[in-house]
């Protein structure tokens, strides 16, 4: 004997509206309205309706197949699918084993005339454009919380989502040591092994923009609203890649060297005495910057540093730069307060007008919206303003601890008689970059501008072709 099926489906933007016992209970009613009885229920909890694959319609579809169901009561048709193009497979299916449809909503739906078919294809072409109007406002809403700074993803690691935002959590510091380690040369699984961390979960940290403080939305990155965990530099220096089959340097500035030309991370080659050169990584596929010995550019950052701390007057006008606000001044600052303000008192404005009836929803609605974009705009410019504030004291701490240093002593000295462990912590703490060019090279010492040093003043020559012993300084062969 057949039975009668009620076929039940919510998805997650439904519980509150259509919830499952509130479908059955209607269906219920209908049912027995038409007499119909043995009735067995079907029920879809948290599926979509843009396919057939969800388990209960699959069971009910098969027992119909069978010859198992005489009927089908549903709350609307949307419930059975929102795809049109599965609005005509289930047509065509009811059709051939002789099942009647009956909806809440829409009555007993004709499958067998043309009218009664064209008023189901207007219901399913009605669903279907709900369903694409649905995942179009998410993305939508999607890239506009990712533009304004939101991050719209699963908490990352060194982070907790409250109340919407991110905030650095205890892992933070231990984020900020990935970084450090990956940049001073050790591999994934080393870091791994020290901070306590997956293979994985490190790998992914180290080329995670979040850090910087931006959000996502695909591969797209935007300026986030969350403090970053590293700087640019910090994260640059930790994209060393690693070539399959070459060793991994050691060298003393591994991380730290840039081609001038194309900014690009240099890595360390050696030759056959065991000698390294730094070689543009984009050399070959569009940079012809020549190689260089990784003694003369350790050499190079000597001079820098003794350089800066001998130069009292550049020193002093390091200070003079590093005292002036990097964003306009305190005038600047009030004036987008002002503005925020304005804006505000605006929206009150506009919130009382829709209140008492003197515009429609619509309008209000819209120019509440531009309204919240023009202050969320506003408001992540001066967290910008504060964190570039924030910076430029960092960066003046940073060149008063260097320079406190360069005075204790002849910094070349101090340079000679340290060990490679205390060199390495010297470069890994005050050096920012050494970047070196077809003509010259220059010293990023941090907090500081760049240093010119010429190729001569450190045994080494300008030209075209990468070489490595130069000037009789490097170590002759064993």
């Amino acid at each position: 004997m057949k039975r009668n099926a009620i076929y039940v489906r919510v998805s997650t933007d439904d519980q509150t509206d259509f919830s499952p016992d509130a479908q059955e209970k209607r269906c219920r009613e209908l049912a027995r309205l038409r007499g119909l009885s043995d009735v067995v229920v079907f029920i879809d909890e948290g599926w979509s309706g843009k396919n057939l694959k969800r388990p209960a319609v699959r069971e009910m579809l098969a027992e119909v197949e069978a010859g198992k169901i005489e009927s089908v009561v549903v709350w609307r048709w949307d419930r059975l699918t929102r795809d049109t193009g599965d609005g005509s497979t289930l047509t065509k299916l009811f059709v051939d084993h002789e099942v009647k449809v009956y909806s809440v909503n829409e009555g007993e739906l004709d499958l067998t005339s043309a009218s009664g078919r064209m008023q189901i294809g207007v219901h399913g072409v009605f669903a279907q454009f709900y369903r694409d109007s649905l995942i179009e406002n998410t993305k939508m809403g999607q890239r506009q919380a990712a533009e304004s700074g939101h991050w719209i993803n699963r908490a990352p690691t060194g982070y907790t989502m409250i109340n919407k935002y991110l905030q650095p959590n205890d892992d933070a510091p231990l984020v900020t040591r990935v970084f450090a380690l990956r940049a001073s040369g050790l591999g994934y699984q080393s870091i791994a092994d020290d901070v306590g961390f997956t293979y994985s979960t490190v790998q992914h940290i180290c080329h995670n923009r979040v850090y910087l403080g931006e959000s996502r939305l695909g591969d797209e990155w935007f300026r986030g609203r969350h403090a970053p965990l590293v700087s640019v530099e910090q994260f640059n220096a930790a994209q060393r890649g690693h070539t399959p089959g070459v060793r991994r340097s050691k060298d003393l500035l591994s991380g730290k060297v840039r081609c001038g030309l194309c900014g690009r991370v240099a890595g360390a080659r050696y030759n056959d005495r065991n000698q390294a050169m730094y070689l543009c990584r984009h050399r070959g596929e569009g940079c012809r910057q020549p190689g260089r010995s990784a003694s003369g550019l350790q050499r190079a950052a000597r001079v820098g540093f003794t350089v800066l701390g001998a130069d009292a007057d550049l020193q002093a006008a390091i200070r003079l730069q590093l005292s002036q606000d990097p964003v306009g001044g305190p005038d600047r600052t009030r004036s987008r307060a002002a503005s925020i303000s304005a804006f505000k008192e605006r929206q009150k404005r506009l919130l009382d007008l829709y209140v008492d009836g003197h515009i429609p929803g619509h309008q209000f609605a819209v120019e509440n919206d531009d309204l919240n974009r023009q202050i969320a705009t506003l408001e992540q410019e001066s967290k910008q303003e504060q964190r570039d504030r924030t910076s430029q004291v960092e960066a003046a701490m940073a060149f008063e601890t260097v320079a406190d240093l360069l005075a204790l002593r002849d910094f070349g000295d101090l340079w000679d008689a340290a060990t490679e462990d205390e060199l390495r912590t010297l470069t890994n703490d005050l050096l920012d970059s050494v970047n070196f060019y077809p003509d010259a090279m220059t010293v990023q010492v941090v907090g500081a501008p760049p240093i010119r040093v010429e190729y001569d003043e450190v045994g080494l020559r300008s030209g075209s072709k990468p070489v490595v012993s130069e000037a009789g300084l490097e170590p002759a062969r064993p």
